[in-house]
C-alpha cells in the first residue's frame, strides 16, 4: 500500500434492474458493466480491496473471475427500493463479523458508469487525503440554464435569474453529482447510516467519464465512446 490507510472498494450490484433487464452484466466494449468497474477499482493504487454485494449467482461468478471478493446480499435489501447505504452497510458488517475486518475508508462504485478511469478513483482518495474532508463525491461540471415547472404548469428558473441573462463566463462553476464514486470514512459513515455527512468535497471529472448508463441508447453511445478512446482524457 501508499501510505494511505486501509481502503475497501464495495460495488454494489443486484441481479434485478428497473431499466434495463440484467443491466450489471450487459457487455460494453467487450468487458461487462461489472467487469469493467471491478478492473478499475482493482488497478488503483489507493485501493486495498474490492468487493461486490450481491444477491445473484452470475454476478457473483463474474466478479470472481474478475478477482473480487463477494459478499451475498439477503433478498430484503435487494428490491428496487432498497438504498445503496444499506447494500454499504451490510458489507462493513458482513466483513466485521466474519474477519474483524474494518477499513479506514470505503469507495462507493456504481457499475453503471463505464467510463470511470482508476486515475479518478485514486483522485478522489487522494482528495478525502489531502483536504481533509469527510466525503468525496465525483461530479460533473455543468454550464445549463435549470427549469422546473410549478404546480400551474408554468416555468420556473432553478439556479438562475431569467431578467439578468449572465454569459456563461460571468457564471459561478455549477456541478452535478456523477454518481460514479463516493469517499467516506468508514466508521463515520456507520453512525450517519447515509452518504452525506459532515464535511462534503466534489471532485471534478471529465463529463465524459461521468456517464451513466441508463437505457439501451446509453450502452451503445458508450460503446462507441470506449472503442474510440474518447473517454481516454
Amino acid at each position: 500500500m501508499d501510505g494511505l490507510s486501509s481502503v475497501l472498494a464495495i460495488i454494489p450490484a443486484r441481479g434485478g434492474s428497473v431499466g434495463i433487464p440484467r443491466k450489471n452484466l450487459r457487455i460494453v466494449a467487450g468487458k461487462t458493466l461489472l467487469g469493467r468497474c471491478v478492473e478499475n477499482a482493482l488497478v488503483a493504487e489507493h485501493v486495498d480491496r474490492v468487493v461486490v454485494s450481491t444477491d445473484d449467482d452470475e454476478i457473483a461468478a463474474e466478479t470472481r473471475r474478475c478477482g473480487a471478493d463477494v459478499v451475498r446480499r439477503p433478498a430484503e435489501l435487494s428490491q428496487d427500493l432498497s438504498s445503496s447505504e444499506s447494500a454499504l452497510l451490510h458489507v462493513l458488517d458482513a466483513l466485521q463479523e466474519s474477519e474483524g475486518y474494518q477499513p479506514a475508508r470505503v469507495v462507493f462504485l456504481q457499475c453503471t458508469c463505464p467510463m470511470t478511469l482508476p486515475q479518478d478513483i485514486d483522485g478522489a482518495i487522494q482528495r478525502h487525503e489531502d483536504d481533509g474532508a469527510d466525503v468525496v463525491f465525483s461530479a460533473k461540471p455543468i454550464d445549463a440554464y435549470l427549469w422546473t415547472q410549478g404546480e400551474d404548469g408554468a416555468a420556473e428558473a432553478v439556479n438562475h435569474d431569467p431578467g439578468t441573462r449572465l454569459m456563461r463566463q460571468q457564471r459561478p462553476q455549477e456541478y452535478e453529482e456523477s454518481g460514479a464514486i463516493y469517499v467516506l470514512w468508514a466508521d463515520a459513515f456507520r453512525k450517519a447510516r447515509h452518504r452525506f455527512f459532515g464535511r462534503v468535497v466534489l471532485h471534478p471529472v471529465p463529463r465524459i467519464r461521468s456517464m451513466e448508463i441508463d437505457d439501451e441508447e446509453d450502452l451503445h453511445i458508450a460503446e462507441v465512446l470506449i472503442n474510440e478512446k474518447r473517454h481516454l482524457v
